[in-house]
């Protein structure tokens, strides 16, 4: 853990970070495409029934984030994602972290909020273990140490697999994006690499960090690719999609792109493959899936999930809606076509002026064929952001929705 001189000369860059992240979580998007129905009884199109705001969920982190017993664990963060491990825990991963004391309201009777000190230890990524329904530790952070002076590692999908093809022993794959620190507009770092950490199972050790697939050779660094947004496990292949920074540099749209790996072979760079357009192949760069680089595509945070035969991925919708609310596309297969926008809604805001970002499902939380899926938020105007999000922690921790797909019409 830094100290808190060290927090405190991150915070200010932290802010940026987190006003870009909101930015380049935005999905630009089309009406809905002429075709929105089914391409077959097996493969129905798909979209969000209904939903729920998750109260109980949102609620343990605050519960967690909350306590005061220790000085080191988790109070805040966002990138959520997370894994469900072989002995049932949970594991959730976050990118930037504060970690800290938390204190209670200066007036509980009034609209005061639950507040952090301005000097709270500020990390790069951050893992918390679940074990039933209770959040109860937060491993050492960071979890993942910075690669090189002026780099850092986000965690983003994770997955228990094989060691190796056919090997009885699993280990946890984690993938992380590697930024590099940078001027305007990359002021949330310039993206640099995708890599994969192998962790041991149980105890969580970090044994081993690859590189998997280095962009610094691309020269415009709105074309750089980093992969582990989210991923679809699926007959003996985890098929890992990414997407681009386009926006960062006032691009309409960044776009989506979709690699596959041999179960087993996460952090094996010569296993990967990258959809072409027309192919998988291993000897040429990816082609998008999503994203026609005017009207249609994704932020660099989305979420793909497999509901029957129908792949459905969730982002942030366009337009005056754009930072508050989730819609969906839908496709027969993990490289598309995808179709759609389909019907959108607003998951509930602590209060106005917050962005919502980052819409991941949770899969594994899930239960009774509802979805879980998770949404950051954050502080919308760069005037005062330091101070919104020290005196009011609501405003940089994840909430929580449960929904039910059904077949569009």
């Amino acid at each position: 853990m830094p100290d808190d001189r060290r927090a405190q000369q991150r915070t200010g860059a932290w802010v940026g970070v987190l006003l870009a992240l909101v930015l380049a979580a935005v999905l630009l998007t089309a009406l809905p495409g002429d075709d929105d129905g089914s391409d077959g009884a097996s493969c129905p199109a798909r979209t969000v029934a209904s939903w729920s705001a998750d109260d109980r969920l949102t609620g343990e982190f605050v519960r967690y984030g909350d306590d005061p017993v220790r000085a080191d664990d988790w109070t805040g963060g966002d990138g959520t994602h997370s894994v469900r491990l072989p002995d049932g825990r949970l594991l959730w991963l976050f990118s930037d972290t504060y970690l800290g004391h938390v204190y209670p309201p200066p007036n509980p009777a009034g609209e005061s909020h639950a507040w952090r000190d301005t000097t709270a230890p500020l990390v790069r990524n951050s893992a918390v273990v679940m074990s039933g329904d209770r959040l109860d530790t937060t491993l050492p952070a960071p979890l993942f140490a910075d690669p090189a002076p002026d780099q850092w590692r986000w965690p983003v999908a994770a997955r228990v697999e094989p060691r190796a093809p056919g090997s009885g022993e699993q280990v946890l794959r984690v993938l992380l994006w590697v930024r590099t620190a940078g001027q305007s507009p990359w002021i949330y770092g310039v993206p640099t690499a995708t890599e994969v950490a192998t962790l041991s199972l149980p105890d969580l050790r970090v044994e081993s960090i690859t590189k998997v697939f280095d962009q610094q050779l691309v020269q415009d660094p709105a074309r750089r690719v980093l992969f582990g947004t989210t991923l679809v496990e699926e007959g003996g292949w985890t098929y890992v999609y990414g997407g681009n920074d386009a926006q960062a540099v006032g691009r309409p749209v960044s776009s989506a792109y979709v690699a596959r790996v041999p179960e087993g072979r996460l952090a094996e760079p010569a296993a990967w493959e990258y959809w072409n357009g027309g192919a998988w192949t291993a000897g040429e760069g990816p082609r998008a899936v999503l994203g026609d680089g005017r009207r249609t595509g994704v932020g660099s945070a989305f979420s793909v999930v497999r509901d029957g035969e129908t792949y459905v991925l969730f982002t942030m919708a366009a337009g005056t809606e754009g930072l508050s609310t989730v819609t969906s596309y839908w496709s027969c297969s993990p490289t598309g076509p995808w179709k759609g926008p389909t019907r959108g809604f607003s998951p509930p805001l602590p209060r106005a002026g917050v962005a919502a970002y980052n819409p991941q499902v949770h899969p594994q939380a899930g239960a009774d064929g509802r979805l879980v899926l998770s949404y950051d938020v954050n502080w919308l105007e760069p005037t005062g952001a330091a101070a919104q999000l020290s005196g009011n922690v609501s405003l940089y921790r994840p909430r929580f929705v449960t929904l039910r797909l059904a077949p569009a019409r």
